[in-house]
């Protein structure tokens, strides 16, 4: 007795869990339908017009919808390719900067030789660079900007695009040396001295045209003093001497070796460098 009311409680419960999958599968159906028939029928010119005025009025989402049904309901038209583009740059308008790189990618694998491939390649790495945040964060899209803007200006140097990513990419070189310098700064700050030796060093080797080269080489002349290896403390001061007489960061340096006063100090004055150099040259 005790099984058949087991049964029977069973195919009760079947038959409810069947009932409510049947009404999922029609609520999904018909939601899928309706999505579809918001584009379905419509003629090329229709869907890209709609999308264009969309995007004009800076519904940039929806624009996007309606060129990527250009694609999917005339893949093989004109229509198609100038619609890919469209959809890449109302995705990047709308901040979905993801979109806009498989838009803007899926262009490239498709039409590689097209006239709108530099602006295609463009919009990839201008996609890539508006996501850079601050240095306390993961660069790794730091490091993506960077290949892309670097793929903009070799392969089309004479154009517009590898201006704008020429100055993009001395930006974009700058932020990775400051992430450098930050985890260079807290290693010295712990006196983890040989890892941030490494880093200012590599700010120093990898990143030379960035505005952190002059304390990178103070830093480093902090480190070995505190290592006691005043011989390549005097070293990289005079380097950055050289370099970046006028600086700051040597003044700071030339205290620390010469035990100067600070206030005295005017890295204007010639002769502020030259003593220094000439009792660098004389160890």
């Amino acid at each position: 007795m005790r099984n058949i009311f087991l049964q029977v409680i069973n195919r009760q419960n079947a038959g409810k869990i069947l009932a409510l999958l049947l009404v999922a599968t029609f609520v999904t159906s018909c939601s899928k339908k309706n999505r579809e028939e918001r584009y379905i029928a419509r003629e090329v010119g229709t869907l890209y017009n709609q999308g264009k005025t969309h995007l004009d009025r800076k519904n940039y989402a929806t624009a996007a919808a309606y060129f990527d049904e250009v694609e999917r309901q005339h893949p093989y038209t004109s229509w198609a390719r100038r619609a890919q583009l469209m959809s890449a740059y109302s995705y990047y308008q709308a901040n979905d900067y993801d979109e806009a790189i498989l838009a803007g990618e899926r262009f490239i694998a498709l039409h590689p030789g097209n006239s709108s491939a530099p602006y295609a390649f463009y919009l990839i790495a201008i996609s890539y660079y508006e996501q850079i945040t601050d240095v306390g964060r993961d660069q790794r899209v730091t490091e993506q900007a960077l290949n892309a803007l670097t793929q903009v200006a070799l392969r089309y140097p004479d154009t517009a695009y590898a201006e704008d990513a020429r100055l993009k990419i001395d930006l974009t070189r700058d932020h990775l040396a400051g992430k450098e310098m930050e985890i260079g700064r807290f290693y010295q700050s712990h006196q983890q001295f040989l890892p941030a030796l490494i880093r200012f060093r590599n700010v120093i080797d990898e990143y030379q045209s960035t505005t952190h080269i002059a304390e990178a080489l103070h830093r480093m002349v902090e480190i070995y003093l505190a290592l006691g290896v005043l011989e390549e403390a005097q070293q990289v001061g005079a380097v950055l001497g050289h370099n970046f007489p006028t600086s700051k960061w040597y003044k700071y340096s030339y205290s620390l070796l010469t035990g100067a006063d600070l206030d005295l100090i005017d890295p204007r004055d010639k002769k502020f460098l030259g003593i220094f150099l000439q009792g660098t040259s004389q160890n």
